[in-house]
């Protein structure tokens, strides 16, 4: 069968920056991809890649979709090559809409996680996401110093109702005495603390084994399982921690799928700060995937003003 193809470059910005150990991230740039059956039935496919995470870039996606014809096919859509995941996940979704004729998994049953912003921000924010009924939250860590983090972090365990869960993560940033500093912290916070996320770079896989082995604090992988391939790497290298999913860069859904009925793997599912449509693709893959009901971490809606309600339409009549 053959589909109509086209797409669509956004930029957003974001109502506060977003602050990690990578920098600071104001823009979020992506695509929105448009098939049509034969029948005339539409479905929408999102492109977000994040390049330091280990995706394409968006050039490249840009690129490779500029060189699809205006009808494409299944198979087209199947051999979309490994160092393109953005572009297979976008593609994926959006085909599997029309395939599977809207009788998708229910995400209702699903549990978020809010992301916090980095620093002393936190303390005076969390209130508002509490309100809004996030139980789970995510907060950056490794972008100021050490003992700076440690101080506030103090003040918002104290005052955090204790029925709440904090995820740290490091995006990488931190050292393997910082690594260490931080899990000793948190060895007797463990009602609270649920994991700290990626402490340390990729090229330090072994020594984030050595430290989920020496403490009782839960590490996540992250970065390190960004896509498909190091997810399968990871695992064969003995991780048997939780992995932090990003669906919206990992690659083939239908891969993901495939590993993860072979393996049972503890599985938290995350944001790459998508639009909508991402983000409900995104969603049903965890619906279906996720085997311990960790909190999804997909709280991210408060760092994106409201789309007006025929976007996608305006997209399309406007370019």
């Amino acid at each position: 069968m053959n589909y109509q193809f086209s797409f669509r470059p956004i930029r957003q910005k974001f109502t506060r920056p977003i602050v990690t150990s990578h920098g600071i991230w104001e823009i979020r740039e992506s695509m929105i991809i448009r098939l049509i059956d034969v029948k005339g039935t539409v479905s929408w496919g999102e492109i977000s890649p994040i390049s330091w995470f280990g995706s394409e870039t968006i050039k490249q996606a840009l690129d490779f979709c500029s060189q699809l014809p205006t009808e494409i096919t299944r198979e087209i859509i199947f051999s979309i090559p490994n160092n393109l995941p953005a572009c297979q996940f976008g593609f994926e979704s959006a085909l599997e809409k029309l395939e599977k004729n809207n009788e998708l998994t229910s995400i209702d049953n699903l549990t978020y996680s809010g992301l916090l912003p980095a620093g002393k921000a936190a303390l005076d924010q969390w209130q508002g996401l509490w309100k809004q009924g996030y139980k789970t939250f995510k907060w950056k860590i490794g972008v100021d110093k050490i003992a700076t983090e440690l101080n506030v972090f103090n003040s918002l365990i104290q005052n955090l109702p204790n029925s709440l869960k904090l995820r740290l993560d490091a995006n990488g940033g931190l050292s393997y005495e910082e690594a260490k500093l931080w899990l000793k912290t948190c060895e007797n916070l463990q009602t609270k603390i649920e994991f700290i996320e990626q402490p340390l770079p990729i090229n330090q896989f072994r020594e984030m084994l050595e430290l989920s082995n020496l403490y009782s604090t839960q590490i996540a992988l992250d970065e390190s399982v960004a896509t498909l391939q190091q997810l399968e790497d990871c695992y064969k290298q003995s991780w048997r921690s939780i992995y932090v999913i990003k669906p919206g860069i990992i690659g083939s859904p239908s891969q993901l799928r495939k590993f993860c009925q072979e393996y049972e793997i503890d599985l938290v599912f995350s944001s790459v700060l998508e639009t909508e449509i991402g983000r409900q693709a995104a969603l049903q893959l965890a619906a279906e995937l996720s085997k311990n009901n960790r909190a999804v971490g997909f709280g991210i809606n408060h760092f994106f003003t409201q789309q007006p309600e025929n976007w996608l339409q305006s997209l399309w009549n406007n370019l």
